[in-house]
């Protein structure tokens, strides 16, 4: 069962809100009012006593504890910066198994959580961002690809590998196997509008298959791994409740933000191996 964090959050701060809420407004004129009663009514007032009288419910006391550092969490994970870690090999060369990135929330436009409206627009997804958006066809699921198609595009991948953007082969360079690949895995660094990154194919094996093309409608994105043939990304979905012409297209109701840095790696998150801080930089 998976977990919308999110809401638990949105739900976390407004319990703990309206419990300070209610003290403020209620319960603590009352403890005052107990207090000032009992200091007139005896000529020594005891500390013991006053403290006693002056106790914050323990539940109240938590709710003014975790509400400013909640509400905090909530402002920086909604509307600036949240924090992803890479589950999949669908992104190398430029993304390892274990990465902790940081993600851009505001980039493409600040959103209301939960809810997930555009409420103030920034700017739109550019083509090789990397980003991270929610799964069209299990939107509790979140993904991180690479832009390849924005709305009005027409994109063809080639039985030989081969991308085409509006009838235009995108420029790439051969850089050679990928070490310990035994030949089968080559780099190639590949250019996508401004965006200079490397990609990843396994040209002996792995899903060889006839040319596609699509056409991005509007409001939609294309998105495609940099381990080209080993990602499950918009050449593969097949959703039978989306309509055909939206196969493989994310929405941009979908989106969460802009990969924009690795801050940590650690793929194995064991005792026995530390985390490392060696791939720590921009995404590009």
């Amino acid at each position: 069962m998976s977990i919308n964090f999110p809401l638990l959050l949105v739900l976390a701060v407004a319990v703990s809100g309206a419990l300070a809420l209610f003290d403020l407004a209620f319960l603590a004129p009352r403890r005052r009012a107990a207090i000032a009663e009992y200091e007139g009514s005896v000529s020594e007032p005891e500390q013991s006593v006053v403290d006693r009288l002056n106790r914050e419910p323990l539940l109240v006391e938590y709710g003014k504890s975790f509400f400013p550092v909640l509400a905090i969490v909530l402002v920086l994970r909604s509307f600036l910066v949240e924090p992803f870690q890479i589950p999949s090999g669908s992104m190398k060369p430029t993304l390892e198994v274990g990465d902790f990135i940081l993600v851009n929330k505001f980039a493409y436009g600040i959103r209301l959580p939960v809810l997930d409206t555009k409420v103030i627009e920034v700017e739109d997804p550019q083509r090789g961002d990397v980003m991270v958006f929610r799964y069209p066809s299990d939107p509790n699921i979140n993904y991180i690809k690479r832009v390849i198609g924005l709305p009005g595009d027409h994109i063809r991948y080639t039985s030989d590998k081969r991308l085409f953007i509006n009838d235009k082969p995108v420029a790439e360079q051969l850089l050679g196997d990928v070490p310990g690949s035994l030949g089968s895995a080559v780099l190639y660094k590949e250019q996508l509008g401004d965006v200079e990154h490397l990609i990843r194919k396994e040209m002996t094996r792995y899903r060889i298959e006839p040319s596609h093309e699509w056409i991005v409608p509007q409001g939609y994105y294309f998105m495609m791994g940099d381990n080209r043939d080993n990602s499950n990304d918009s050449r593969y979905w097949d959703d039978p409740q989306i309509p055909a012409n939206l196969q493989g297209m994310v929405p941009d109701k979908n989106i969460v933000g802009k990969a924009f840095a690795v801050w940590m790696s650690w793929p194995e998150p064991k005792l026995q191996n530390l985390p490392t801080f060696s791939r720590v930089g921009l995404i590009h």
